[in-house]
């Protein structure tokens, strides 16, 4: 399994941007697909973006148009840049890896089960 360290959370205003990173430990981070995933107090944690080895990416319709994923293999790292951010978008943020042994060029991930390794979280508050 792969260790996953979240940051770049915290609080901003209604219409800021922010961007999380997550960090991953080890040394075949490029052939694993990643996601982010998202858990707002009170409900059940949703999928919010994935992007797998070859770079394709996938998107819940409520972000769609305002997130994007990103990876930097030379840094076994995962992006998620959030703009015009919403009071709706607050919740605790998970990074999530799954190991994917560069099968499925085009294979979209979106389900808790789809990943094996998961991240402690990082909150993400947006004020109105």
């Amino acid at each position: 399994q792969v260790q996953l360290v979240e940051s770049g959370g915290g609080l901003v205003q209604a219409g800021d941007s922010l961007r999380l990173s997550c960090t991953a430990s080890g040394r075949t981070f490029s052939s694993y697909a990643m996601g982010w995933f998202r858990q707002a107090p009170g409900k059940e944690r949703e999928f919010v973006a994935s992007i797998n080895w070859a770079s394709w990416t996938y998107y819940a319709d409520s972000v769609k148009g305002r997130f994007t994923i990103s990876r930097d293999n030379a840094k076994n790292t995962v992006h998620l840049q959030m703009n015009s951010l919403e009071s709706e978008d607050t919740a605790v943020y998970y990074c999530a890896a799954r190991y994917s042994s560069y099968s499925g060029s085009r294979s979209n991930y979106y389900r808790d089960s789809d990943f094996g390794s998961w991240g402690q979280g990082i909150q993400v508050t947006v004020s109105s």
